[in-house]
């Protein structure tokens, strides 16, 4: 059957897809626009099971916080180039997924993937945005994080989001807690203290120390003091409470929460990047 211009432009203002692909699916679809819709539909999932294996290195963080700041949600959607990580239809999709998952809170980013985001899922909805698009894209980070205090931070690339939760802040938890996202985003601690060091990492850290105390000619027997020692470098430089805090390196992060309120303390926190 024939179809006119305005059919075709009609499809292209629903979906956003090219004026020839409307115009081959409305064919297709013998001018039935909901079956256009789903081969466009099917498209775009052909074009994301075709793009699977290319990187994500791209993309940005959004963050959701609650009026009472106990609450927060943040979730990076990731692409393959800058160029769509600024694109108007990606920025709007980021904003209504972390508006959703803020509301419903799912307990994975595969939940959050599966949960209706206006007509359609929020997986068929990034599917039908790679079939526009013609990149991969995918969410590449979910977390959730709740506490007396919860304070965001993104970069002003929007390509690196933090979350940090404070207790005992007798209500001077803002500042401090900003304080310490950004150092949290600068030297990207690999965990909160000592206690929550993987044992791998520890395992590994050790085997260094000892490799390059041997190296040094030090002597067999004092190999294992000498790694213990340079594992608790490790632990100071690497882990946040212990590290020197960036603002004024007289003091590490704990002793400035402590200063600015007696027992104030980080209980968690969340560094995103979608950076390569």
């Amino acid at each position: 059957m024939a179809i006119t211009a305005q059919e075709v432009n009609k499809l292209r203002q629903m979906t956003g897809a090219g004026m020839m692909d409307c115009k081959k699916a409305l064919v297709e679809a013998d001018g039935d626009f909901d079956k256009a819709i789903e081969i466009l539909r099917k498209k775009g999932q052909k074009v994301s099971a075709s793009r699977s294996d290319r990187e994500t290195s791209e993309g940005v963080v959004f963050i959701k916080t609650s009026d009472d700041q106990t609450e927060a949600v943040l979730v990076s959607l990731n692409c393959e180039t800058d160029f769509v990580a600024k694109n108007e239809e990606f920025l709007s999709i980021g904003d209504s997924i972390v508006d959703l998952a803020f509301r419903e809170k799912p307990a994975s980013a595969e939940e959050l993937k599966g949960l209706k985001l206006d007509d359609l899922t929020v997986a068929e909805k990034l599917t039908e945005l790679v079939g526009k698009i013609g990149e991969k894209i995918d969410i590449g980070a979910y977390e959730i994080m709740s506490g007396e205090i919860v304070v965001p931070y993104i970069h002003a690339n929007k390509k690196l989001g933090v979350l940090v939760a404070l207790e005992n802040t007798d209500g001077k938890g803002e500042e401090a807690g900003k304080d310490v996202a950004m150092q949290i985003a600068a030297m990207s601690p690999v965990a909160l203290d000592e206690s929550e060091v993987d044992q791998a990492t520890i395992d590994r850290e050790l085997e260094i120390g000892r490799e390059q105390a041997k190296a040094e000619g030090k002597p067999e027997n004092i190999l294992d003091k000498i790694a213990q020692g340079k594992l608790k470098k490790f632990f100071k430089d690497n882990t946040l409470v212990h590290q020197a805090f960036v603002k004024d390196s007289s003091m590490n992060v704990s002793q400035y929460l402590d200063s600015v309120n007696k027992g104030m303390k980080v209980s968690k926190f969340k560094r995103v990047s979608v950076s390569a």
